[in-house]
């Protein structure tokens, strides 16, 4: 069976939202993590326990906050991007946010342990502090990127909440693998499920390509 059409805007859209997802919640997470490394211990652990509890609230719950948010009734349903891609890339930002917090204060920490007291004495500006941190832990940053990539294209629960998975505006490969499967359509859901575990195994390497490099003693 060759790919359609059909199967290609799937992908594509699948792709779209998951990088942007991954860029704005990179763009919000990193600096939190950076943040994190630069204030005092007691103040990292109490953040750093809620950042790590969001990480295990279930995906739907996120979907269904979203859903109330957007929703004709909700505080945000003036805006009417609820089932659009829009809200699909709100709900998984959400999901990816404290992902990427964690993983960049774990790669930041390290730095800071290094260049944290010559920064102090150097750098008055907190912001000035983080970024020479983040610049350290570029490597990071990519892994962080990465493994929130990787959860976000992979999310099912919270995207058929927000997304309606509708056909040629918010299927992505998750809900259509649901829908090809109830509907007994394998051979286009075994597909989709070969493409998105392709994808899945491309993120896993890269990521530990990155890590390699990045610490290429403990390998």
């Amino acid at each position: 069976m060759h790919l359609s059409a059909e199967i290609i805007d799937i992908l594509l859209l699948s792709l779209r939202v998951s990088i942007l997802a991954s860029l704005i919640g990179l763009g919000i997470g990193a600096p939190m993590g950076a943040y994190l490394c630069t204030i005092s211990n007691k103040s990292q652990t109490i953040w750093l326990t809620v950042f790590s509890a969001l990480l295990a609230v279930p995906t739907v719950v996120v979907g269904l906050v979203v859903y109330l948010l957007l929703s004709r009734s909700g505080p945000l349903g003036w805006l009417n991007i609820l089932f659009t891609p829009t809200a699909i890339v709100i709900a998984q930002v959400l999901i990816t946010v404290p992902v990427i917090t964690v993983f960049v204060h774990r790669a930041c920490s390290a730095a800071w342990r290094e260049v944290g007291d010559a920064l102090r004495l150097d750098i008055v500006k907190r912001w000035r502090r983080m970024w020479e941190v983040g610049k350290i832990a570029k490597a990071g940053l990519v892994t962080a990127f990465l493994v929130a990539f990787g959860r976000a294209i992979s999310e099912v629960g919270a995207v058929m909440i927000v997304g309606g998975n509708i056909r040629g505006v918010t299927r992505v490969m998750t809900t259509a693998i649901t829908l090809e499967t109830r509907q007994g359509n394998y051979s286009i859901a075994v597909w989709l499920g070969v493409i998105l575990v392709l994808l899945s195994l491309g993120v896993t390497i890269v990521t530990f390509l990155v890590t390699r490099e990045r610490n290429p003693s403990k390998l």
